[in-house]
């Protein structure tokens, strides 16, 4: 008689953290397709949803202990499309594209550099690298969701204060090649997971996590504006006081 193929069943805690990669994907795709209409604002609101799936699968697969080499590489993939390839259309289609061939290269070029400071993290993950940098207090370049955030950021001003000079497809091509270069340097920059917090200090935490809610949802655009600001401050900060810290 033939045997009977073994059936594998995954568990459930398993498919959760995929989930909501898969979503953090989507929201990606829809972010392209809204640019595509010339709704602009719910193009970059959609990946700004992109990030907060992003930050929440990796939390949850630790959590339901469902992590996984499948989960891992399925991350990488998303992020490339999300923070990468996306936000490099939506910028091209936005003013990049009145620069014809160099606004092409400089969205070709950042969704390029995303590829390649991704496949760098999965490198650092494999060698263990990754704790030591975090213990740290910092990464090695800006995180694709940052980057993909600051690549918008032009629009997000526009939207808040309709600075006419932010659509100029020259300033935004300069503005991408630069940070091309921050997203694969080895600048140290900002890690939320490094940050530790005195229990006597938790409710002030929850109340300025409240706070901030509050005016993502009454405010998106100015909101987004201040925090965008205070991350490029934070850039030349970490980094002075890093090199200040090995010396």
């Amino acid at each position: 008689m033939p045997q009977k193929k073994a059936r594998f069943h995954i568990p459930v805690r398993s498919l959760a953290p995929n989930a909501i990669t898969v979503l953090a994907l989507c929201a990606g795709m829809f972010g392209v397709r809204f640019a595509y209409l010339g709704q602009w604002e719910a193009s970059v609101t959609s990946i700004l949803i992109a990030g907060v799936f992003d930050g929440l699968d990796g939390s949850v697969a630790r959590l339901l202990k469902g992590t996984s080499k499948f989960g891992a590489e399925l991350d990488s993939l998303s992020d490339v499309i999300s923070f990468g390839v996306a936000p490099a259309l939506i910028m091209y289609m936005w003013v990049l594209s009145d620069v014809k061939g160099v606004g092409w290269l400089m969205s070709l070029m950042f969704a390029i550099c995303m590829a390649l400071r991704l496949a760098r993290f999965n490198t650092i993950v494999k060698d263990d690298e990754l704790g030591a940098e975090v213990k740290a207090g910092y990464y090695t370049g800006i995180p694709a969701p940052a980057s993909a955030a600051l690549a918008l950021w032009p629009m997000i001003l526009s939207f808040e204060f309709g600075f006419e000079f932010l659509q100029d497809p020259k300033l935004c091509s300069a503005y991408m090649a630069l940070l091309c270069l921050l997203t694969v340097s080895r600048i140290p920059t900002f890690s939320l997971k490094s940050l530790k917090i005195h229990k006597e200090h938790v409710i002030f935490v929850l109340l300025g996590i409240g706070i901030l809610a509050s005016l993502l949802i009454t405010n998106l655009w100015m909101t987004m504006s201040v925090v965008g600001m205070i991350y490029i401050i934070s850039i030349p900060t970490i980094a002075l006081f890093s090199s200040r810290s090995k010396s």
